[in-house]
């Protein structure tokens, strides 16, 4: 009776398989928790955001381009004459002294201007939208790695579970021997089973490790401990609209990118001015150089006339560009639908087999019980036993591998949804 009921508790230990087994030493991580560090510590995203930085101060730069402009300039040339040899008097003035103060603008339309600004705000707007795309990489990339981390945790808490229990089997089962209930051969077999199943263990336990640390890298963490880590708990997003999509808003920017850089071609070949005026002294010091302090002020005109068809040419180069963006585009939303329809139907399938492998858990615990009261009582050959705790291993391990593979698609489906 003693040895029943203690056979029979311990295979509590089997359909319980606590994954907190697993857990060892170090403190607790949650999928939030590494994704802070990882979005934190990305030196793409830091880099993205001095980008818009710089963009603010590019648009500056526009602004104070069209600004008056002071400079200060002073010419100084003398051109003297030795026993009569040097240049003509009448052309150099014996020398040119000049200080002046010169104040210049470019006369420019405010929608030329804002068409500049315009492609300044284009840019930032491709930076952010390249920023966010690249924060969904790293996001799935840590995602996919936290629940490859969390499967092998999953395993490992499951098998160690079992390997405690082999070991306590192990000394009823030698007890039972002694008394000539099992051959000794028969109590080998479950020895060989207890060895493979330890060295089984220790297998997941580096693969945990490993795992662990590449979860660590991937989020810039200097750590080399493998802490428990709990469940990542990610639901399906429901899917967006396309239009919506932050992938599907660059080939909007690049085509608003297009039309503006047209405006500005045109721009280009509109005349332009350009006000001038100065103050200072300006003298040969031949008569009176202290009257030579002066203004002058006037305007330049730029009129394009003929260039050679370069503005024909530059509209080509638009026109093929807008032909790319737009293969792209179409590309890009036939194999968005086909891949979300593909992950889709891979979710559905994966959910009905995790359904079914259910049922051959419940069937393969079952049979466990059975054989363990019999074990108990000596009436149940051990390599039944055997076979029948394998089954419910490969059954437990199928169940975890496919809830494994369910979160990897989700991760997958949420990539495009966030």
């Amino acid at each position: 009776m003693f040895s029943r009921c203690r056979t029979g508790c311990l295979l509590l230990l089997i359909i319980a398989a606590r994954p907190a087994a697993a857990q060892g030493g170090g403190t607790g991580g949650t999928l939030d928790f590494y994704l802070g560090h990882a979005l934190q510590n990305s030196p793409l995203l830091k880099d993205y955001q001095n980008q818009l930085l710089v963009g603010q101060i590019d648009s500056q730069l526009i602004h104070a381009s069209y600004q008056p402009q002071v400079n200060g300039n002073s010419t100084n040339i003398y051109a003297p004459l030795v026993h009569g040899y040097g240049y003509d008097q009448a052309i150099s003035n014996g020398g040119d002294f000049t200080t002046v103060v010169a104040v210049t603008k470019t006369l420019v339309g405010q929608r030329h201007l804002d068409a500049q600004y315009q492609t300044i705000r284009l840019q930032n707007q491709g930076v952010s939208n390249a920023a966010r795309i690249s924060e969904q990489d790293l996001k799935r990339s840590v995602t996919a790695q936290y629940i490859t981390t969390y499967g092998d945790l999953q395993q490992l808490g499951f098998n160690r579970d079992i390997y405690a229990l082999l070991e306590k089997e192990s000394a009823l089962l030698k007890d039972l021997t002694e008394k000539n209930v099992y051959r000794q051969t028969d109590f080998l077999a479950f020895l060989v089973t207890l060895k493979q199943e330890a060295l089984l263990l220790r297998q997941l336990e580096i693969q945990f490790r490993n795992d662990h640390g590449t979860l660590n890298y991937l989020c810039g963490i200097v750590d080399t401990a493998a802490n428990f880590l709990t469940d990542p708990a990610i639901e399906l997003q429901s899917l967006p609209d396309i239009s919506s999509s932050i992938f599907f808003r660059q080939f909007h920017l690049d085509s608003l990118k297009l039309r503006n850089d047209r405006s500005l071609i045109d721009f280009s070949y509109r005349p332009k001015a350009n006000l001038y005026a100065d103050g200072g002294w300006s003298s040969s010091l031949m008569y009176e150089p202290y009257k030579n302090f002066g203004v002058s002020f006037g305007i330049t005109l730029s009129v394009p006339i003929y260039d050679g068809h370069q503005r024909k040419m530059q509209y080509s180069k638009l026109d093929i560009a807008e032909r790319t963006r737009s293969g792209y585009r179409e590309f890009f939303t036939s194999q968005y639908s086909q891949q979300l329809a593909q992950l889709s139907q891979q979710l559905n399938a994966t959910e009905e087999l995790i359904g079914q492998i259910n049922d051959q858990v419940r069937y393969s615990q079952t049979l466990i019980e059975v054989n363990g009261k019999l074990l108990g009582t000596g009436d149940a050959k051990i390599a039944d036993y055997i076979l029948a705790l394998s089954n419910y291993l490969n059954a437990k391990n199928l169940l975890t591998q496919n809830n494994i593979t369910r979160l990897q698609i989700i991760n997958q489906i949420n990539y495009w949804n966030r």
